[in-house]
């Protein structure tokens, strides 16, 4: 994913898959989580209900620049389960997901090359069973207009095919301290967008402003 791009690859709901090896009955899980919350949940849940399989191994990654991670082993020779889960996460460039594969071992060591393919091969078949989507990065905007101003503010929503979250009507100043000068807004739109289409859209609405010192149209990112 490039620093730039605002869209990511996640998956939706839950995926579930499972294989025999050597006896050893892998299940694995996939679901689209948001928060490292969620994660605990989930393992949580499988750990109840699992609760006489030998491990329950699992690796996430958050967030659309993939920064917050972690792979864990649950027991299972260090590197040879949450890492192979993590390696498949990767290779599919998903984010804001979390695998966990359950072993009930069946009294056949695999080895550690044999671990590490299984848990591999469990973490690959859940991707593949799951329904993957695009998302978006968003970004939430505070208009502040002018009544004279709303028909634009609205005909440029509608081209852009932007949402509007909410709508207040009365007097609102600028939270800007520095726009203090400025004459009161009757109205205040809190509106969603992709975030590339945030400087196109700012820079339609700077061209509707009557004046740069007291302008009918504030923008307020968030």
């Amino acid at each position: 994913m490039t620093e730039c791009s605002d869209t990511y690859l996640t998956v939706e709901g839950e995926a579930k898959s499972q294989f025999t090896e050597q006896r050893s009955r892998f299940i694995s899980f996939a679901w689209h989580v948001t928060d490292a919350d969620q994660v605990k949940e989930h393992v949580s849940a499988l750990q109840k209900e699992y609760y006489d399989a030998r491990h329950i191994c699992y690796a996430y990654m958050l967030g659309p620049q993939r920064l917050e991670w972690r792979a864990n082993d649950n027991g299972e020779p260090s590197g040879t389960a949450g890492k192979p889960i993590l390696g498949q996460i990767n290779s599919a460039g998903l984010t804001d997901i979390l695998i966990c594969v359950v072993r009930y071992f069946g009294g056949v060591k695999l080895g550690t090359s044999g671990l590490i393919e299984a848990y591999r091969k469990a973490a690959a078949d859940a991707i593949e069973a799951s329904s993957k989507v695009t998302l978006y990065v968003e970004q939430e905007l505070h208009i502040l207009a002018r009544y004279a101003m709303m028909n634009e503010v609205m005909r440029a929503v509608k081209d852009m095919g932007l949402t509007i979250v909410s709508e207040e009507y009365g007097q609102f100043t600028a939270t800007d301290p520095s726009c203090t000068a400025f004459r009161p807004y009757d109205c205040r739109y809190t509106m969603r967008m992709r975030k590339s289409l945030v400087p196109v859209f700012t820079e339609r609405i700077g061209r509707l402003t009557e004046t740069q010192t007291d302008p009918s149209l504030l923008i307020e990112q968030k």
